[in-house]
């Protein structure tokens, strides 16, 4: 009744897991015959179920499920659960599977990827990073090995040749940014035998909540070898001097910056008595504006971390070093200069994805994660994905205490510190979840001072991340934590030594403590889930202060409460306070992914034409024709000269040229519309309506323009020894090509709000 009423609402909701769950009993049926056959005679059973199409009729999901549940126990030693096999039949579905941490995602993973394989679709089993898709490859091969299905997985490090034979796999692991960077390569490629990735067919994705809405946020980029941004040192030292308060102030959010009249002052008199807003030269205000951001709105060991002389960006939501990730390169550099580190290399974008836009590839889409509910709207709204809620194997004891609250930060460190020792004493294991580098580092030393021992995980370490996880339930371990999302390590009590498992539970298992609440309730419930794995006991409880950046910036009218001598408030109103601000936050992330989404849309349009014209030239003749007819003069007197094989080399290549200098220009010109695109708020105007009405037009004639300019540079190709020299008459590809993801841009992201805000006052004036 309640999921009708949800449908009938549109609202998202777990679908019916009814018609698996009646499966599962003709499943355990066919056990005992599948067990008394021999591997050979297993692998032949699984081949069988490849004779026919999807979707899976009954009888052969039955079967699927059976074989699979015997292959992992033969392979891996495990018999999947009930739940695991309802998971599998969930995927296959098209489904996001939330299962509990430590109920088995990867190995219903496995199965749901070889049911697909087995019927002649092409795998994309899709991580958050590097080292998941690894491990799981590798872990899952003896299963897919039996079964009949070959696996490949793909890293960082992995060559063009690597890459094309982890593709050619039914089933390939990756993370989603190496795909999306492979997609974006291919599509600069001059040779259809430089293609790396295949067709798509399905993507399944682990840490779909992760991956789907989080990473979705960033764009990816590839770039070409540019001429190198300077670090402007200078400038940084002169906004060192600024103070906050008198020279320049910080807005609400913290995510834009300004000079005050007696900031403009000083900065002025200390660049010689310029005028920042002299029409004469533009450039003095721009690099101002870059150092002080840096300086005053980028904080070191919390949105980034300096390692080996290099600046490199910590990822949010999952807490760990971005590898390929950056600002835009003159905020880039700013924040080098003021970390006096020398400038890394700049280049300019030759095309860029959005996460929705390369999942959208895939025909058939489904994927799996512990907490999906909590953005099931967005799921259904960007992915047209249903989320399937599946209950635990064993009923989850673990015991959520309420939040403590208090008036400041020192209160509140004060009191976790105190219930750190108190648990510590019994030899009980605790967790401690921080938001940033600088957090898990300040609580480490405190704890230290207080003579208390702890491993630190954060993304100056990440390195030693499976061993520390691994270690984290053992009797009277303490671990300090920032981000656990895709973690990908069980926390498992008693640690390495499981004869100590009965100790540890005796205590009452893993105490989570969390250092504040997160931005969004998905992460607390992340953090929460590493204890009571697999019907464990457990408990979890949040500390939280008015000072938390979550409550000050999102709820920062609020009434007076009283606290106790220790500084706790004791009012129960409250945490609907701290429950409202971490909904507020939700809300800005969710217009964050869906302002992404809306001013890309448009652009994929865009994109969509040239790529499908491009793939016309790419694999058949369609610029030789085209400078056929433009050129024919030129056309045909260099097939006599050098022939029409030659001829239709030259022209692929000059033509894919101007198709993809025309993009990257193109894209340049949609960067700056974009950038400036917010000041049309203040008029009233919808920024997303204008942006649109002018990208739309200045992509008109499009092919056309790059048709034309491959007219010219085929006419002034010369032939030497025997070839057309292309190079010589301009065609010139990046040296060096480079990828990265792209930090949403400080400058704009609250801009509408701060700019309704002004135009209000305005108003009033």
């Amino acid at each position: 009744m309640a999921e009708s009423v949800r449908r009938v609402l549109g609202r998202p909701g777990s679908v019916d897991l009814r018609p698996y769950v009646k499966l599962l009993k003709p499943i355990e049926d066919r056990e005992a015959e599948l067990g008394g056959l021999s591997d050979t005679e297993l692998t032949a059973k699984a081949a069988e179920l490849g004779d026919a199409e999807l979707p899976y009729e009954r009888d052969d999901l039955v079967e699927l499920c059976a074989v699979g549940r015997e292959a992992a126990r033969r392979a891996l030693g495990e018999r999947p659960f009930d739940v695991q096999l309802v998971g599998v039949m969930a995927l296959l579905d098209g489904r996001i599977a939330q299962m509990a941490t430590g109920e088995g995602k990867t190995l219903a993973g496995a199965l749901a990827a070889a049911g697909f394989a087995l019927r002649g679709r092409r795998v994309h089993v899709i991580s958050v990073n590097d080292y998941l898709a690894r491990r799981d490859a590798e872990w899952m091969r003896p299963l897919y090995d039996l079964l009949g299905v070959t696996v490949g997985w793909i890293g960082q490090e992995a060559d063009a040749k690597e890459r094309r034979a982890a593709y050619a796999a039914e089933v390939t692991y990756a993370s989603v940014s190496e795909l999306g960077f492979d997609v974006l390569r291919d599509r600069l490629a001059t040779d259809p035998a430089d293609l790396v990735v295949p067709d798509p067919g399905v993507a399944l994705i682990d840490e779909a909540d992760s991956v789907l809405v989080d990473e979705a946020r960033v764009p990816l980029v590839l770039a070409g070898a540019a001429e190198a941004v300077e670090s402007d040192v200078a400038m940084a030292e002169l906004v060192r001097g600024l103070r906050p308060g008198r020279h320049y102030e910080v807005d609400d959010e913290g995510r834009n910056v300004h000079l005050t009249d007696t900031g403009i002052e000083a900065v002025e008199e200390a660049l010689g008595g310029v005028d920042l807003y002299s029409a004469d030269d533009t450039s003095i205000l721009p690099r101002v504006n870059l150092a002080l951001h840096a300086h005053a709105l980028f904080q070191r060991d919390v949105h980034y971390v300096v390692r080996d002389g290099e600046v490199k960006l910590i990822n949010e939501s999952r807490g760990r070093i971005a590898l390929l990730q950056r600002w835009p390169d003159g905020l880039q550099a700013a924040v080098e200069a003021k970390e006096g580190v020398a400038a890394s290399d700049s280049g300019e974008v030759l095309d860029s994805i959005t996460v929705q836009a390369l999942l959208l590839r895939y025909p058939v889409r489904c994927g799996m994660t512990g907490t999906a509910m909590a953005v099931a709207e967005q799921l259904r709204e960007f992915y047209e994905l249903e989320v399937a809620v599946i209950e635990p194997n064993k009923p989850c004891v673990r015991v959520d205490e309420p939040d403590r609250l208090y008036a400041t930060q020192e209160e509140k460190e004060d009191a976790l510190v105190a219930e750190v020792a108190e648990v510590h004493a019994t030899g009980r294991p605790i967790l401690i979840g921080t938001q940033d580098v600088a957090e898990s580092e300040r609580i480490a030393r405190r704890l230290a001072a207080e003579g208390l021992t702890c491993s630190v995980l954060n993304a100056k370490n990440d390195a030693e991340e499976a061993p520390v996880i691994a270690e984290a339930g053992a009797y009277g371990a303490i671990t300090v934590s920032t981000q656990m999302a895709g973690r990908g390590t069980d926390i498992r009590l008693g640690g390495s030594d499981t004869s100590d498992r009965d100790r540890v539970v005796e205590t009452g298992g893993l105490y989570v403590m969390g250092y504040g609440r997160y931005p969004s309730s998905r992460l607390d419930d992340q953090l929460r889930g590493r204890a009571g794995r697999q019907g464990d006991p457990g408990s979890s409880r949040f500390f939280v202060s008015v000072e938390d950046e979550l409550v000050a910036a999102n709820a920062p009218e609020t009434r007076g409460y009283d606290v106790t001598a220790e500084g706790e408030i004791t009012d129960p109103s409250w945490r609907d306070v701290v429950n409202h601000a971490q909904r507020v936050a939700e809300g800005r992330l969710m217009e964050l992914h869906r302002n992404t989404w809306r001013y890309n849309k448009l652009i994929d349009l865009q994109r969509g034409v040239v790529l499908e014209h491009r793939s016309e030239v790419l694999h058949a003749d369609q610029g030789d024709r085209q400078l056929a007819v433009d050129c024919p003069e030129r056309h045909a007197e260099l097939v006599e000269e050098v022939g029409a094989e030659e001829v239709a080399r030259a022209a692929r290549l000059i033509t894919l040229y101007h198709l993809d200098q025309g993009w990257v220009d193109h894209l340049a010109f949609l960067a700056d519309l974009r950038e400036g695109i917010h000041l049309r708020f203040l008029g009233r105007r919808n920024p997303l309506d204008e942006f649109n009405a002018e990208a739309a037009p200045a992509f008109k004639g499009f092919l056309d323009d790059a048709r034309a300019r491959a007219a010219e540079t085929f006419n002034e190709a010369p032939v030497v020894d025997g070839r057309i020299d292309v190079a010589q008459a301009g065609v010139k590809r990046p040296s060096i090509t480079w990828t990265y993801m792209v930090q949403e841009h400080p400058f704009s992201t609250e801009f509408e709000n701060a700019a309704g805000r002004i135009r209000s006052a305005l108003g009033r004036g």
